[in-house]
């Protein structure tokens, strides 16, 4: 499986033990992708986006993702006392895209409740 990981780069590099131990995490699912890693023929792609951050730029991406329906999950951590962007949560669908709350303490759990969901769906494709 192949995850494409997007978080604030400019505005949220305090946040990168927390982006770094997502990666680790999505690691043991499969191959992380950054953004200037390009492959045509990934049909199988997630995209999880750490969206505490406001960041434009991973704003584009999720737009792109949910242009190109791929399955999307977003964390946003209400810890750091921001509020989570209005189009993000609405975005949600619960199918396609997903946005979750998490304690830093409890993502790798989160995580692995999410891909062993994608997993076990017939319409998940993901093994």
């Amino acid at each position: 499986m192949y995850i494409y990981f997007c978080g604030s780069i400019r505005g949220g590099r305090q946040d990168v033990q927390i982006y770094q131990t997502i990666v680790k995490k999505l690691q043991t699912f499969g191959k992380v992708l950054t953004e200037h890693v390009s492959h045509n023929e990934v049909t199988d792609k997630v995209i999880v986006a750490e969206v505490t951050q406001p960041s434009l730029g991973v704003g584009y991406e999720l737009g792109r993702a949910v242009a190109m329906k791929k399955r999307t999950l977003c964390l946003f951590r209400p810890s750091s006392g921001r509020s989570l962007s209005a189009m993000i949560r609405g975005a949600q669908d619960g199918h396609v895209i997903q946005v979750m709350d998490y304690d830093p303490q409890q993502i790798e759990d989160l995580l692995d409740q999410y891909f062993n969901t994608l997993n076990q769906s017939p319409e998940g494709h993901l093994k």
